[in-house]
């Protein structure tokens, strides 16, 4: 995958594949049959998300919803959409905030650095 959109705020989930998928479209402006991207959305509690994806010739459709008591820290912008990393991701499944400001930032080396 190479993008992975989360839909900020949250999301009805009583919306399924074909809602969703329309809602990626419509309110995202983004393309729900690109195979290289997921689509995240969270419910009103915090304590779910649903995971949409293109697969070839169909879309696939996972939920995960947390145990008593835990949340997702679920960026609040009700109207956003963004396109996170991968490490981002791992933290908001960890139940951490996708903006990290001590988190170590990746660097690149310039090509006239390099032997």
């Amino acid at each position: 995958v190479d993008h992975i959109y989360i839909a900020c705020g949250f999301t009805d989930f009583r919306k399924q594949i074909d809602s969703l998928s329309t809602l990626v479209s419509l309110k995202l402006n983004l393309d729900p049959y690109n195979e290289k991207s997921i689509f995240l959305f969270c419910n009103k509690k915090k304590n779910s998300i649903k995971v949409l994806r293109w697969d070839n010739d169909g879309f696939v459709l996972l939920t995960k919803k947390l145990i008593e008591q835990m949340k997702f820290q679920w960026p609040k912008d009700p109207e956003g959409v963004r396109d996170i990393s991968e490490r981002e991701l791992r933290w908001l499944l960890d139940g951490l905030s996708i903006d990290q400001p001590k988190a170590h930032k990746k660097f690149k080396i310039p090509k006239e650095i390099c032997f």
